[in-house]
């Protein structure tokens, strides 16, 4: 049932981005593994501190703080992909602590055609949290029975003035922005040939 809402969730996203898909274009969803690894941007931690904002790991996703508290590591294991959008089991909440107010980005599908970060919230529904401005490289390896796709450089944002609304308004907050880079990092995703 979960791989079916992360299938339909990256069809939906890529649907909403690009227009429905010809027959002769659909796409099957395939297992895939890989990780979505991101770093947080120079200074995004020590302005979320000071509105009382963490990061915290999803399992089987994980967050890792550096000694210095200044950036974080959000990395989620990749499980599907239907074309260019690929499923991550696991993500991160953001929380204010000093409210135990939360927003869960769980399944994130990354989207390298459509640019795009999709996430299951809390509720069951799904939103586009943040997009991809920019991907510095893209590299294909295929070996006798996988092919790997590396794509270095990832920048993230956060997708627009509504989703910056949105998350303000739910962490009662006012530190985030769509004009600021929130992180960068590298999506990994080797499937079966």
């Amino acid at each position: 049932m979960m791989m079916r809402r992360l299938v339909m969730a990256a069809v939906a996203c890529a649907v909403a981005v690009a227009g429905p898909l010809p027959a002769a274009q659909a796409t099957d969803t395939l297992p895939a593994s890989g990780r979505f690894s991101f770093d947080t941007a120079n200074g995004i931690l020590p302005t979320w501190a000071s509105e009382d904002i963490i990061l915290v790991g999803i399992s089987p996703g994980s967050v890792v703080t550096a000694s210095s508290n200044l950036t974080a590591r959000v990395s989620v294991p990749i499980i599907a992909k239907t074309g260019t959008a690929n499923a991550a089991g696991g993500g991160f909440r953001l929380v204010n602590t000093a409210t135990g107010k939360s927003v869960r980005c769980a399944n994130p599908t990354i989207d390298t055609r459509a640019r795009l970060v999709d996430c299951i919230l809390a509720d069951g529904t799904n939103a586009t949290l943040f997009r991809i401005p920019d991907i510095r490289t893209r590299a294909r390896f295929s070996g006798s029975s996988t092919t790997t796709t590396i794509f270095r450089g990832v920048e993230l944002r956060i997708n627009g003035k509504v989703q910056a609304d949105y998350l303000n308004a739910e962490l009662t907050t006012t530190a985030f922005s769509p004009y600021i880079t929130v992180g960068t990092g590298d999506l990994i995703v080797a499937r079966d040939r």
